[in-house]
């Protein structure tokens, strides 16, 4: 959905519906300007707020139009998690009453960061209220959603927005994917809108079939593949923003567009979420699609090993062994550990673009769910100065990990009888299937991040962590 944002010094009118902050249950700024203006009623309402951030009161009629009032706590300055929070409930009132006119005075909230930072949040938080995705009959009214900020730094203002929308848009991207539903976003549905997405923001995007996949030798992203009737694709996207000479820095997203598990087959009672197998692909498609939009001053690159894992007559077995890119041979002994196949070839092929970085981003295993639920998603690397600069990036933008283990204690349980590694570790499930990919990315700075527990929630895409992979690589420029 596109939205009419106005960035300018208004005058204190009511119309439509405002949004006014109340710090402290105290009124300031242009919310005290209209309670003498209206002989104290938002006063008297502001009394009705409960203390903390958040708690909204709705005047229904003053002037020609509405006042949302919403605490912003006792703070002189909020932080950005809190902000955001308060800057969403704010929206969602606005959208809950229909108003399709909202001028919002958050301006006046200090918040980490300034103004622009303030106005970028907010701009984020318009976004995802109104986010929606459906299969339904397409509407045909545009939106006439008109959002105005009152600034006081008009420069600083339209930069908030257009660095916000530029993520917002990168976000709905990865979110639309995820809740597509597999029957259409294939592997080959992935591709057509990688490069769509390229054609308008300057990225060169290269999709590679079966024929290409098989010159590689990518036989373990092969061997998952081969039990569907669908084409896979190695999917590279290219944004060179920085200096010719910058090594660039590589995001890998896992691409299963189906999971059932294959011959491991998984059980039926939740399996129609395994559509979101694809998120980690769908994640670091939105993140350089933003990075493009917004022009970012870096070299980034995108790969997508994409496929589907289905069990037929020509799936792979329990048992099977294959052979990778890299040359080393995988015992697969249970097909439902297909990511890190697809993976470890990925990472493999990446090591030609002489990267200064590589994270790779997948919804690895129902362990690091287990682990850490949906609140944090589980990192992975040997690397301590890459794992504090992607917790530092994740607690900026509320996208947050938490480093797990990677000893190599747990190495033994990954041996096997007859290959020379097995794709399935004996317990710490998400630490194993970290350490397998680990054995690929030994030629340079690796981190990954498993998104089993963060990439959807109750059955819907929550575009993460697209905020987090832009503001890591946006700590690089």
């Amino acid at each position: 959905m596109k939205f009419n944002f106005k960035i300018a010094l208004t005058t204190p009118e009511v119309e439509g519906c405002l949004i006014i902050p109340v710090v402290a249950k105290s009124l300031t700024g242009v919310g005290k300007l209209l309670d003498e203006a209206y002989d104290g009623i938002l006063s008297s309402f502001a009394e009705d707020l409960e203390e903390g951030v958040g708690s909204t009161v709705l005047v229904r009629r003053i002037g020609e139009g509405k006042v949302i009032l919403i605490s912003a706590g006792e703070d002189a300055t909020l932080s950005r998690k809190d902000f955001s929070q308060l800057a969403t409930t704010a929206f969602a009132t606005a959208k809950s009453i229909k108003a399709d006119v909202v001028t919002s005075w958050l301006n006046e909230v200090a918040v980490e960061g300034g103004q622009e930072e303030n106005i970028h949040l907010q701009t984020l938080a318009v976004h995802d209220v109104h986010y929606e995705f459906s299969m339904r009959k397409a509407k045909t009214t545009a939106s006439k959603t008109v959002i105005t900020f009152g600034v006081d730094l008009l420069a600083q203002g339209k930069k908030g927005v257009a660095s916000a929308t530029a993520i917002a848009n990168g976000i709905a991207l990865a979110r639309d994917l995820g809740n597509m539903p597999a029957n259409i976003c294939t592997p080959t549905y992935i591709g057509q809108k990688a490069k769509e997405v390229s054609s308008k923001l300057g990225i060169t995007t290269q999709v590679m079939g079966l024929k290409q996949i098989t010159a590689l030798k990518m036989g373990s992203f092969l061997a998952v593949a081969q039990g569907s009737d669908q084409e896979p694709k190695f999917i590279v996207m290219q944004y060179k923003g920085g200096k010719a000479n910058a090594k660039p820095i590589v995001l890998v997203g896992k691409g299963i567009t189906f999971d059932s598990g294959g011959i491991s087959i998984k059980p039926a009672g939740t399996m129609d979420e395994m559509k979101f197998d694809m998120c980690g692909a769908a994640s670091v498609i939105g993140a350089i699609s933003a990075l493009a939009e917004m022009k970012a001053k870096v070299n980034v690159i995108a790969v997508v090993p994409t496929c589907e894992n289905m069990l037929s007559g020509g799936a792979t077995r329990p048992g099977d062994i294959v052979t990778t890119m890299s040359g080393q041979t995988v015992e697969i002994l249970n097909t439902d550990a297909e990511g890190r196949l697809i993976l470890c070839d990925a990472l493999t092929y990446v090591k030609r673009f002489n990267p200064a970085v590589v994270v790779d981003v997948a919804t690895l295993t129902g362990a690091c769910a287990a682990a850490l639920g949906s609140v944090h998603t589980g990192l992975f690397t040997t690397d301590d100065e890459l794992a504090l600069k992607i917790l530092a990036a994740g607690k900026i933008v509320n996208d947050t990990c938490w480093r797990m283990p990677m000893d190599d204690d747990y190495k033994a349980s990954l041996k096997s009888t007859f290959a020379d590694i097995s794709n399935l570790g004996s317990g710490a499930g998400a630490t194993t299937a970290a350490l397998f990919l680990a054995k690929f990315t030994e030629d340079y700075k690796w981190a990954h991040l498993d998104i089993a527990g963060t990439a959807w929630k109750s059955k819907a895409s929550t575009g993460r962590p697209v905020p987090l992979l832009v503001q890591f690589v946006l700590s690089h420029v």
